[in-house]
């Protein structure tokens, strides 16, 4: 194993100090592991809490900032953070008007996130609301789900729900929009190779030389089929093609496209790849209305990439378009 690492069980508290360190507009709290706006708690705006595992960089305390969201937990490597946790962040986020949880997809999130909110509604009354995202095609059950996992799409609704919140929406209407992106969001990744979670020393799983895993999980779960390396083309069409036929999405329809990578695929693989995303698009008459290209969602340093596509309205737009200030995406500001 090599990493830029001191010692493997200190590798969470010291990327937090880091990320204090590179951005003095967050606060962090050490203590629950927490990460909030420098401003929050931000009066009369539904505030947004998230997180999950660590290892998804910049997913979610990148995602922390005007525009986005209030607060992000980070769990250990793969791992849920605990109720304590989002007890904390919800609590401290609360500007009066209630707290939206973002959840992805997996049994611990789902449950560390439905306790956090009924304890922060006992203790204090906080109004909060909660949306999962179960975006991912690949399969319908997984190791860590029941029913489908939260992947990409967490990334484009918390975008729209920041700005939603940032407008003064209500709470019951900042759900919705999540409620939107989901609905009309679909996912799927693929791995060429394996990652390695510093405590454990190992890689995840194996993958041969000449072979890439398709429909993996953002954890190294197993996807639909391992098959034969292949060209970016034939990759393309196996992630997207799956996407398509689901919703389904059909000619006419806007869209945001989203090209992801999963921590060691470089950006000009992720281009390549964006490319053949579009192709696909453009030839069955889909029109890519924004789009985002970069590892937003990540699995520590496995290569390979997914593939997020997001059926948006004229409001849609309008909310990703907005100014958003956080250390992993920026514009307008």
């Amino acid at each position: 194993m090599k990493k830029l690492i001191n010692d493997p069980g200190d590798v969470i508290g010291e990327a937090l100090l880091g990320i204090e360190a590179a951005h003095p507009d967050l606060a962090v709290d050490h203590t629950t592991k927490v990460v909030y706006r420098a401003d929050a708690p931000v009066s009369g705006k539904v505030a947004l809490v998230s997180g999950g595992g660590s290892g998804h960089e910049p997913l979610h305390g990148g995602f922390v900032g005007p525009g986005m969201l209030d607060a992000a937990c980070a769990g250990e490597i793969f791992t849920s953070p605990v109720p304590d946790q989002m007890l904390a962040a919800t609590k401290a986020v609360d500007g009066g008007v209630g707290v939206l949880h973002i959840v992805k997809n997996y049994t611990g999130d789902v449950m560390n996130f439905e306790m956090a909110a009924d304890l922060a509604a006992a203790e204090t009354g906080v109004d909060v609301a909660s949306v999962v995202i179960d975006d991912d095609v690949a399969v319908q059950d997984s190791l860590f789900t029941a029913g489908r996992r939260g992947v990409g799409t967490t990334v484009i609704a918390e975008k729209l729900a920041g700005a939603a919140a940032e407008q003064g929406r209500p709470l019951s209407d900042v759900a919705d929009v999540v409620k939107a992106v989901n609905a009309n969001g679909r996912s799927m990744g693929m791995a060429l190779t394996s990652c390695t979670v510093p405590a454990a020393g190992q890689p995840t799983f194996e993958l041969g030389d000449d072979e890439m895993e398709i429909g993996i999980g953002i954890h190294g779960e197993p996807g639909r089929k391992r098959v034969p390396l292949a060209a970016a083309r034939e990759v393309a069409a196996m992630l997207v093609e799956p996407i398509l036929e689901d919703l389904p999405f059909n000619r006419g329809d806007a869209v945001i496209a989203f090209v992801n990578g999963m921590g060691g695929t470089p950006l000009i693989e992720l281009y390549l790849m964006y490319n053949e995303v579009a192709r696909i698009m453009n030839g069955r008459g889909i029109e890519i209305a924004r789009s985002l290209v970069g590892p937003y969602i990540t699995s520590l340093e496995m290569a390979g990439c997914s593939v997020t596509v997001v059926k948006v309205s004229d409001d849609m737009l309008d909310l990703w378009d907005a100014p958003v200030n956080t250390p992993a995406l920026r514009w307008g500001v």
